[in-house]
């Protein structure tokens, strides 16, 4: 088992100063593989300390001097790529093939687009009487909490915006999957940014990520998590009136019409559901078809989830991994038992682990059909391979099911009526809508509406999360 127990600190990988240890968990053994650390106070206050010091000098950066910095990161993230996916893998289960290709693949797609926004971001402009000048500032010391499910993806979606900006920060990522945050602190330490430009801890969010959210010497606190995490950030940040943005939750609905192509439509939302075990904020949770093909549908979601395997992550294949912790899986567990106790019809999987699955925090893939809105399976989310299915009769329904959530992060609408698209998109309370399976671009903001969260993420909308704008009149030549 590895010791993880220091923090990168101004620079150097420096001792705990508390004794609070963690074993971190690989999630398809049960079986630790780490050790590290969890912050103390003391540690907390060293890591801001370092990030307000590097502030004044690293905020006055060129342009070219950041790009310098993030070019190098961008060279290590490459070639430490297959190393990163490796960890990931088992930190939290992801499959190998799902692990390079996406998991590790999106990372590196972030730090490209924040180079390219950053080559052609306007840092000033005049107003319209050409009197007042209108600049962006970096907002100063940010702390950067992230979770487990998606790690480089979180990761480098504030990190690598912040530091182009010119902030510093302080990052924490989740104590469930911390390693492959402390690769990425090697690749930061490789491309020689100044010391205390980058900052890592470890710690829980009851206690760590609260403290950092709370710290005066913070001035904006980033967030993915749940929209549990989401409000309990919000509040521990009120009383410093800092910049808090939070990505959070999601309930995410799929509209496919009688017209759209019924076979590709279920097809693509079973996987989005299904995909790195349903952990994922935007996945397909409620599969919503309109009532003349309702029934073919129902046929192949289940014959879909049916043929989904569930295997060894470190194994190459699309097949599941586990969930990534014991907790997750007994929250799965309880909601798909809701689902059968409340009157929903188990169309394929359950409760319990796979056949012959014996070690790991596997769930079977499972779908639901007579889902009524209230059940807790309809409401909650569940963050796992679980998905619903509902007919609907017109777009009135269809939109007022999409709807009934209080989260709004992404909608799927499929349909062959592109006049019917345009109505339904103006709709669907939702920060993103993907038509007929369009993928998102990766500079297009990222984020949503209601409990879903506040601020955006990814290209130009991210890079200015952590700016200030300032007004300038009077200046001369």
């Amino acid at each position: 088992m590895n010791d993880k127990t220091q923090f990168y600190i101004a620079g150097a990988w420096r001792d705990a100063r508390g004794r609070e240890q963690r074993e971190v968990i690989n999630p398809a053994t049960e079986a630790p593989i780490a050790r590290i650390a969890l912050a103390s106070r003391a540690d907390l206050d060293q890591a801001v300390a370092a990030a307000r010091e590097a502030f004044d000098d690293y905020s006055m950066t060129s342009v070219d001097q950041r790009l310098e910095y993030l070019q190098a990161l961008r060279s290590n993230y490459k070639r430490r790529q297959a190393e990163m996916a490796k960890t990931i893998v088992k930190e939290m289960g992801a499959p190998i093939r799902l692990a390079r290709r996406s998991q590790t693949g999106a990372g590196r797609s972030h730090i490209r687009t924040t180079i390219r926004t950053l080559r052609k971001f306007q840092w000033a402009h005049p107003n319209r009487d050409g009197k007042t000048l209108i600049a962006y500032e970096p907002i100063g010391v940010c702390g950067l909490i992230t979770p487990w499910n998606w790690p480089m993806n979180q990761i480098t979606a504030k990190v690598v915006p912040a530091l182009a900006a010119g902030c510093t920060v302080v990052l924490k990522p989740s104590e469930l999957a911390p390693l492959s945050a402390m690769l990425f602190a090697e690749m930061i330490d490789e491309a020689g940014f100044p010391p205390g430009v980058f900052n890592l801890i470890n710690g829980d969010g009851a206690s760590t990520g609260a403290a950092l959210a709370a710290h005066p010497d913070i001035d904006m606190v980033s967030v993915t998590g749940s929209t549990q995490t989401g409000r309990a950030v919000s509040i521990a940040a009120a009383d410093t009136i800092k910049r808090v943005t939070l990505e959070l939750g999601g309930k995410a609905p799929q509209l496919i019409f009688a017209d759209a192509d019924l076979k590709r439509a279920v097809r693509k939302g079973v996987s989005s559901c299904f995909v790195n075990s349903g952990q994922s904020c935007n996945a397909v949770t409620r599969m919503l078809v309109e009532t003349s093909v309702y029934d073919r549908a129902v046929e192949l979601a289940k014959a879909r989830a049916e043929a989904t395997k569930v295997g060894d992550p470190a194994e190459d294949g699309s097949h599941l991994g586990p969930l990534v912790s014991a907790a997750q899986y007994a929250k799965v567990q309880a909601l798909i038992e809701s689902g059968i106790a409340e009157g929903a019809t188990l169309l394929a999987g359950g409760p319990g682990k796979p056949p012959g699955v014996e070690r790991g925090y596997y769930v079977r893939p499972t779908v639901f059909t007579d889902v009524k809105p209230g059940m807790r399976i309809w409401r909650e989310e569940i963050f796992g391979p679980v998905l619903c299915l509902v007919p609907f009769s017109d777009e009135q329904e269809a939109v007022e099911l999409a709807n009934d959530t209080p989260y709004g992060l992404c909608a799927y609408l499929y349909t062959a009526d592109s006049d019917r698209a345009q109505r339904l998109t103006r709709r669907l309370r939702a920060g993103m809508v993907r038509i007929n399976g369009a993928s998102h671009s990766a500079d297009a903001p990222f984020g949503g509406f209601k409990q879903s969260g506040n601020g955006r993420e990814l290209g130009e909308h991210g890079l200015r999360e952590f700016l200030e704008l300032k007004s300038i009149s009077g200046l001369k030549g």
